[in-house]
């Protein structure tokens, strides 16, 4: 996507663009890309844990600047351009966010989306969610996210016949940058896909956004931390002062 200004954020290149034109980027290639068995346009997202990451292991650094388009998913990442970049980034882009712009434009525009991942009671309730939310939103198909390496095929095959216009797909950095990694070139039927973190675990309600005064201050990882401590506490520990020094340092 040559055509959406990038700008170096924490060290990786972060597309300018806001929810609503992030959306209509997603789709408008998806409408181009029907029944023309391309490889799909890849996007993902990055937050401080993902900075920290990809600075810290080059083979996940790689894996995400595989992406055509890398999102910004952090409110410190929006601070940060419009202090220390060439030019700022207009809001956070985080995917719970995303997925409703979509979503509303995909409902009037007749376009499909396909859910991968999470386990099969919190999809199905997540699709649920999603069709009262959004009547005539289509879904070409869902499925949990528990493939194993023998399925993994099949289950590429099976998204390819539903023919997706989006394909969110929710298994956790870096499992999810790896399976596209493994399957982007075979994804044929598919216009889009956008890999999701722990999308679906909000969209089925296990778990809550954040206050939205604690989302404006760049705090939802507190809050994050007060809902899932044991597994939480250590990682944000380790990765936010060191995201907060690559935000610093690598930003331009």
């Amino acid at each position: 996507m040559n055509d959406i200004p990038k700008i170096t954020v924490g060290g990786l290149p972060i597309a300018v663009e806001d929810c609503d034109g992030a959306a209509r980027t997603m789709l408008e290639h998806a409408y181009d890309s029907r029944g023309k068995g391309r490889k799909p346009l890849y996007v993902t997202s990055a937050n401080g844990q993902v900075l920290s990451m990809c600075a810290s292991d080059s083979a996940i650094r790689e894996l995400f600047l595989k992406a055509d388009l890398i999102h910004a998913d952090g409110t410190p990442l929006v601070k940060a351009a419009r202090l220390l970049a060439k030019t700022p980034l207009p809001e956070r882009v985080a995917t719970t966010d995303l997925v409703h712009n979509a979503a509303r434009m995909a409902e009037k525009e007749k376009a499909s989306f396909y859910f991968l991942g999470a386990t099969q009671e919190g999809i199905e309730k997540a699709v649920a969610n999603m069709k009262r939310l959004y009547p005539d939103l289509i879904f070409a198909g869902y499925r949990n996210g528990y493939v194993s390496a023998d399925e993994e095929q099949g289950v590429i095959d099976e998204i390819n016949r539903a023919a997706p216009d989006i394909l969110w797909i929710g298994m956790g950095v870096p499992l999810e940058q790896r399976f596209v990694a493994r399957n982007l070139e075979k994804l044929t039927g598919v216009g889009v896909v956008k890999t999701s973190g722990g999308l679906f675990d909000f969209l089925s309600g296990k778990n809550s956004r954040a206050p939205q005064w604690m989302q404006d201050v760049g705090l939802e990882w507190a809050y994050r931390i007060y809902q899932e401590p044991g597994r939480l506490f250590w990682r944000y520990l380790t990765t936010n002062p060191h995201a907060v020094w690559l935000l610093l340092t690598r930003t331009r």
